[in-house]
């Protein structure tokens, strides 16, 4: 779960490291104005829609940074993730994740349940291994 002041924390670093305001921020990524406001006092968590925003947007910003504070900005090398890049409506994928059992440190095993993708335009893929 998001904690809304380190969030808050994170949001507020980026927008200093682009050297942006609150309000120059919003237009950057198209959204309204007082979305950013509701965000840095902690009032609401970023939906989806905003976070995907702003990790388009910014290359600087780490996914998993900007969500949970863990790993670095700005971002000093690729995302362990899948790096999907829409290009005139084909998915190009830059690096690919495979389908296979990793074992943990407990000795137990994880397996991919489903992979899904979200499109720009509120619809989404559903992929089961």
């Amino acid at each position: 779960m998001i904690n809304n002041n380190d969030f808050a924390f994170r949001l507020k670093k980026v927008m200093d490291y682009h050297q942006l305001s609150a309000s120059s921020f919003a237009d950057k990524i198209k959204i309204p104005r007082s979305s950013i406001s509701h965000l840095l006092s902690g009032r609401n968590k970023p939906s989806l829609d905003f976070v995907l925003k702003v990790i388009k947007e910014f290359e600087t910003v780490d996914l998993y940074w900007f969500l949970n504070g863990k790993g670095n900005f700005p971002k000093t090398e690729p995302s362990p993730v899948a790096h999907i890049i829409s290009q005139e409506e084909n998915i190009i994928v830059k690096k690919t994740i495979p389908f296979s059992s990793k074992k943990t440190t407990a000795g137990s095993t994880k397996n991919i349940e489903r992979i899904v993708i979200f499109y720009s335009d509120g619809t989404f893929k559903e992929y089961t291994p």
